[in-house]
């Protein structure tokens, strides 16, 4: 089993990818499978939400969804409807801007959490949800096949650089 790891000489952590989840409609839970080819400035192949937009992968924490289990409500990876479950990547701390890769493909995070215009069905059972807060997006800026298991690298932006991703991401939002 892969721990979390970080080396502060690379400034990276690095978990793994525990299900990559895809839909061809939007508003319903994302069925599992176990390889997916991310395409460059798209999103994934065969997903609704992929597209020429800042929004083409949603990425969500094992952790967070497991909050929803212990909440009583049984829910499995992509029940979300994001895109990549990982696990010991503290998901929804990163910022805009920071790099993401997996295997041979790069992800850059564009944006944290979303806001819920409905409320879903996990909503209504928990009174709660994850995803409008801990759940993050990203565009493809290198694509390729990726696998349930692949290890997933965040590559941290330093700190100064922050200030000026989010402001920019603020302004193109």
């Amino acid at each position: 089993m892969l721990e979390s790891q970080h080396d502060h000489s690379t400034s990276t952590t690095s978990g793994r990818i525990v299900a990559i989840s895809t839909s061809t409609r939007r508003g319903i839970p994302k069925s599992n499978r176990e390889e997916v080819r991310l395409i460059e400035n798209w999103g994934l192949e065969g997903d609704i939400h992929a597209g020429e937009w800042h929004r083409q992968v949603s990425l969500l924490a094992m952790e967070s969804v497991q909050k929803m289990r212990d909440k009583g409500v049984p829910v499995r990876p992509g029940a979300f409807a994001e895109n990549i479950t990982t696990e010991f990547i503290d998901i929804p701390n990163l910022t805009i801007g920071t790099r993401v890769s997996i295997g041979e493909s790069e992800l850059e995070i564009t944006q944290i959490g979303k806001e819920c215009h409905q409320k879903c069905a996990i909503y209504y059972r928990a009174g709660d949800c994850v995803m409008p807060r801990e759940g993050i997006f990203a565009i493809v800026k290198r694509g390729g096949v990726i696998r349930v298991g692949d290890d997933v690298v965040v590559h941290k932006i330093p700190s100064e650089h922050n200030h000026v991703q989010i402001a920019i991401g603020a302004v193109n939002s």
